[in-house]
């Protein structure tokens, strides 16, 4: 699992208004309807961010951490995968997620991501990006290859490398296709993610003349963002300062 069940994010380094949020329902384009939960920024003409979670689909993290965007003065909605295979509902902490996960295909991914950055414009939003995490990084990554006219794509420790022949959705092999500008992070220590493969992300996204920065932060493992963050404080400031960075500096 990447987080521990009782996991939160970290806390923004900065802070706006108060924010509240909502559980929804959205529908994409091929009718299939799922759970999403939205948080919107103080501001209407925010930028927007869509969450695609880890294999969990939209736990309570998430929505803790579309909160915390709101906060920090980007409207955010967390998506969840399942609606298709699971029906409509937050995913509890003893959520059976494998069987669900293995059901999912990049396209109706895409088709649930593309419903939702309709809901973050619909906030207000004119410049929308993506952020996931695990399995959501390597998602929203490969977003940058949908049309979905994204303004840019976060990925923390999503699997960059191909898993092998069979593995046609790799974001190295993707990068010639990406339409936004690209900021990946990464834990030093994550044994699932090879210095080597990220190396070649980024060789492959010059290649592509798609912008891109790609921090690995020395030591830190996989999910240092959550269930590591009172350890790993320093990769998790950093983190959040470079996120909102990459958000204005693109919007």
């Amino acid at each position: 699992m990447c987080h521990d069940t009782n996991s939160r994010p970290p806390l923004p380094p900065i802070s706006g208004g108060a924010a509240s949020g909502e559980s929804i329902v959205l529908k994409a384009d091929d009718g299939n309807e799922f759970f999403a939960f939205s948080a919107k920024a103080d501001k209407d003409d925010a930028p927007g961010m869509v969450i695609l979670p880890d294999v969990r689909g939209c736990h309570s993290f998430y929505e803790d951490l579309a909160l915390r965007f709101a906060e920090a003065g980007v409207h955010a909605t967390a998506m969840d995968y399942f609606g298709r295979t699971a029906g409509v509902s937050r995913r509890a902490d003893d959520f059976d997620f494998w069987p669900e996960v293995m059901k999912t295909n990049p396209d109706t991914i895409a088709l649930d991501a593309a419903a939702t950055i309709d809901h973050v414009k619909s906030l207000g939003a004119k410049s929308v990006f993506t952020v996931g995490f695990c399995f959501g990084g390597r998602n929203s990554f490969n977003q940058a290859a949908r049309g979905h006219g994204l303004a840019g794509v976060i990925g923390f420790y999503g699997m960059v490398a191909s898993r092998g022949e069979e593995d046609t959705d790799a974001p190295v092999d993707k990068a010639a296709s990406y339409e936004a500008p690209v900021l990946g992070l990464f834990g030093g220590a994550d044994a699932m993610i090879t210095a080597d493969g990220i190396e070649a992300f980024g060789k492959a996204l010059d290649t592509a003349g798609v912008a891109n920065e790609l921090k690995i932060y020395d030591g830190a493992p996989h999910s240092f963002f959550d269930r590591s963050f009172d350890q790993f404080k320093e990769a998790c400031d950093d983190a959040w300062k470079r996120m909102l960075a990459f958000i204005e500096t693109n919007s």
